[in-house]
């Protein structure tokens, strides 16, 4: 008996003795962190788009060499199409949540694994990108900085090039951190609560 039986029954009764049983309260209990993790799926849509298009129109309103524009749309087309691949995937989960209704232990656990599923996910999409957002960095830090684009040449100091790597290794260990952190803060901790009302429905 699902959750609409029961309110049918309720309603068909007309009496405050239908008792509602207790594993149904706790799959609905499930919904509030479903919820939050639906809003803040929402809003990392959007906030996803919005700066894979402002990312485009960069060399426009910044200071850009014109020989690099070429190979910065080439790369930003790799970065879009990574982009719109996975987007669309996150955007479909969203929608499968968005209709999902825990009525029973089945769809519970069914959304559960799709949320596990769908947060490894992310952290594919962001690792995906990380190599461009280096080559990114790299080039500000050869272009943007003074005296760097000797390394081209082979003429660089030791001292500037270790430096340079060491910003590198730093930038792609905080990546993974800060992945790992928000995927954790944003999805994790809400997969945790669903994860809870299942283990107490096992324990019945």
């Amino acid at each position: 008996m699902d959750f609409n039986d029961i309110q049918n029954a309720w309603n068909n009764e007309k009496t405050d003795n239908v008792v509602v049983p207790d594993n149904l309260e706790k799959i609905q209990s499930a919904n509030m962190p479903l919820e939050k993790i639906r809003k803040n799926l929402r809003t990392e849509l959007f906030g996803q788009i919005l700066a894979l298009i402002i990312i485009g129109f960069l060399p426009l309103y910044h200071e850009f060499p014109s020989k690099f524009v070429g190979p910065y749309y080439f790369i930003y087309g790799i970065v879009a199409a990574i982009s719109i691949y996975y987007l669309s995937k996150l955007f479909l989960f969203y929608k499968r949540l968005d209709k999902a209704a825990l009525t029973t232990k089945d769809s519970l656990y069914e959304t559960y694994y799709d949320i596990r599923l769908n947060m490894q996910l992310y952290k594919t999409f962001t690792f995906a990108l990380a190599p461009f957002f280096m080559i990114y960095l790299a080039g500000y830090l050869i272009f943007g900085t003074p005296g760097s684009t000797e390394i081209l040449n082979g003429n660089f100091e030791n001292e500037k090039l270790v430096l340079k790597v060491v910003i590198f290794m730093i930038t792609m260990l905080l990546i993974g951190v800060l992945t790992e952190w928000w995927v954790s803060f944003y999805y994790g901790k809400y997969a945790k609560e669903i994860k809870k009302v299942i283990d107490e429905l096992k324990e019945e």
